[in-house]
């Protein structure tokens, strides 16, 4: 069975910094893509940031490009989130996705505010 639990989230202040985990179990963790999706309340899902399974290669969404970094560690099977320069607008709850999947966590909840 695929587990992801995400943590790391919290409340934190324009400018500052968070990183979030992602625990991983139940799949072959190095084989697949994974990716962090967030969604911003009263609004849809909107895609964050892609890693594949080797972790050479990355991809981010325009709105966070230059200030998040993903990562993982397949020794850990777990995957990391590096956010700095946070702004209001990244206020959302932040999930882990195995890639091919969909969302089927509670995530973890990022608040930006003074």
């Amino acid at each position: 069975e695929v587990q992801l639990v995400e943590s790391g989230g919290g409340l934190v202040q324009p400018g500052g910094s968070l990183r979030l985990s992602c625990a991983a179990s139940g799949f072959t963790f190095s084989s697949y893509a994974m990716i962090w999706v967030r969604q911003a309340p009263g609004k849809g899902f909107e895609w964050v940031s892609t890693i594949n399974g080797g972790g050479g290669t990355t991809t981010y969404a325009d709105s966070v490009k230059g200030r998040f970094t993903i990562s993982r560690d397949n020794a850990k099977n777990t995957l990391y989130l590096q956010m700095n320069s946070l702004k209001p607008e990244d206020t959302a709850v932040y999930y882990c996705v195995k890639s091919g999947d969909y969302p089927r966590t509670q995530g973890t909840q990022v608040t930006v505010s003074s």
